[in-house]
């Protein structure tokens, strides 16, 4: 998945200017206690990024 894929999922989902907001501010569990954007600092794959988010915002299988 490309990084531009994932910005627009996660608008699509949240809406643009939350997508940013939670993609530095919420710390998830699921990236190791990382926030989106740290984790893909990291190195994390943008598709790995993008399941971590489905699974822990119940993101709906149509979007997924």
């Amino acid at each position: 998945m490309r990084l531009t894929d994932f910005w627009e999922r996660m608008a699509d989902h949240f809406g643009g200017s939350y997508a940013d907001s939670f993609a530095r501010d919420h710390v998830m569990a699921e990236l190791g206690g990382r926030t989106v954007r740290e984790a893909l600092d990291a190195g994390w794959e943008a598709k790995d990024v993008w399941r971590a988010v489905c699974a822990a915002m119940d993101v709906p299988a149509d979007k997924r």
